[in-house]
Order: C-alpha cells, then structure tokens, then sequence
C-alpha cells in the first residue's frame, strides 16, 4: 500500500522531518513499552529514527524494521551497524511475518500517511503475539502543528488548490481525538490507551525551515514545486514573512504534538 508521503531525497526528509522523529522517538518507546530480549517490529521505519532508538532503550533481541519507500529503505540499511536490526522494503498493509512473530509492533508517524490505516492497525495486531504491544503515533496536524500549518495558512490564503490540500493534511486518517483508539478497539485489542507526546521544533533560520519544503520533500513541498515561477515567488515571500514575523530572520522554535495510542493483544 503507498505512502501518501512524497519523498525526494533521504536528506531532504531528515531536514524536514527526519531530526523531528528522532527527538520523539524516545517519549514515543517510553510510552509503548520496551523491554530486554524482545523481537519488535518498526513499521515504517522512514531513514530509522525509532528503529536505531529501540536497540538504545533495552536490551532487544531484534528489531526488524519495514517501510515501503526504497529511498528510505536504502537509507536506513546503509546507516545500520547493529546485527540485531534487519532492515527491508514491506506494505504496512500486507506485513510479510507469521502471526505472533513479535512482542511489539510500533508505527511512529507512519498510519497517517497509509491511506487504508485500519489495515495498518490490523496487520499490527495479526503480528504481535498473544500479551504483546501494539503501538503508534501520528502527528496532529490540524491542532498540533503550529509550525507546518504556518505554512499551509499562509499558501491557502493565497490559492484555492492550497486549501485544498490544507484540508487533506488537517484530516488525514487517525488524526482526530480517539480516532486512533477507536481503530485499536475495532481490532479488539485490549488496555488501548491514548495520549499526547510533545516536542518541539527549532529552526536556526528561515532556510533551516524552507529548504526542504522548496526542495520538493513532503505533500506541501510537492505542491510548493508545482507552482509557476511567479506563484513560487510570491509562495517564498509569504511564507518567509509568515516565519520571520515582523523581526529579523534567525532561531525559532515550535511546538509540535503528536497523538499516541497503544494497545495490548488479549
């Protein structure tokens, strides 16, 4: 099943978002549990933000990590030194394991981007042995993102097909409150608990911000780079106002919020 998440280069993605998994990979592990000697599985593993954070938090048996991108697939392997992590291409919707193979599957800012994310969930469960976790977390674009949505606000004032989109990133799927464990419970999974992770996003300028988004990286850069010379223009001047706030360009720093859910196979 394909990501709705447009990938360019790995280190476009690490500059967009790649830095910003990371710093939430560990309140993410805290939150789903992790303990020594256990097989757990990291769908959509992007270039390994939680998949080389695992191996730092407990004694893991293995971790064995999918994601359908190529680009991130070869990306993470190449980064990989640990013989207990095994990286490799995979459909979080048809998951290539036996049941109850695992002790956890986790997903970090993947499900949203699945557009059949109840499959997700389903294969997730369908994996993980009978008292084992099922864990993930996405991020809340409509109320969460104060940073991104500056982005997507300024570009929809200006165009209709930017509202467009803007609607399709605020309610991508498990982004609602409880949508995610309403979608834990369907699959009759038991102990299902959601929260909220928070971290935040600093940028040293307004190129720290902007440039993987010109780049082309992500749904909003793919628009961004659709744009006619004059409408890009006029796109790098709004946002950069929209960033710079009436001060000079330098550090700033948002916070982000991610919803999380968990759950335990009966």
């Amino acid at each position: 099943m394909p990501s709705s998440f447009t990938v360019q280069q790995a280190a476009g993605y690490e500059q967009l978002m790649g830095r910003w998994s990371r710093r939430l990979a560990r309140p993410f592990i805290e939150f789903a549990g992790v303990a020594d000697g256990e097989r757990v599985l990291d769908v959509g593993c992007g270039t390994g933000s939680l998949t080389f954070a695992l191996p730092e938090a407990a004694e893991v048996s293995e971790v064995v990590a999918v994601d359908y991108s190529p680009v991130f697939v070869e990306e993470a392997q190449r980064r990989n030194t640990d013989p207990r992590i095994i990286i490799q291409q995979g459909d979080a919707c048809a998951l290539s394991f036996p049941e109850g193979h695992f002790d956890r599957a986790l997903a970090l800012l993947v499900l949203h981007f699945v557009p059949e994310a109840d499959k997700g969930v389903a294969e997730m469960r369908r994996v993980v042995r009978p008292g084992g976790v099922v864990a993930a977390a996405v991020w809340d674009h409509l109320g969460g993102m104060p940073g991104m949505r500056m982005m997507w606000d300024t570009l929809a004032a200006q165009d209709e097909e930017a509202r467009r989109m803007r609607s399709l990133y605020c309610f991508q799927p498990m982004m609602r409150p409880g949508e995610m464990r309403q979608a834990f419970m369907a699959q009759c999974l038991s102990d299902v608990e959601e929260t909220e992770l928070l971290i935040r996003m600093e940028y040293e300028n307004f190129a720290d911000y902007w440039e993987p988004i010109a780049a082309g990286e992500g749904p909003l850069g793919k628009f961004v780079a659709g744009l006619d010379p004059a409408r890009r223009a006029e796109a790098d001047e709004a946002v950069r106002a929209a960033y710079e706030a009436g001060q000079p360009d330098g550090p700033r720093s948002f916070v982000a919020v991610a919803w999380a859910c968990r759950g335990t196979v009966p």
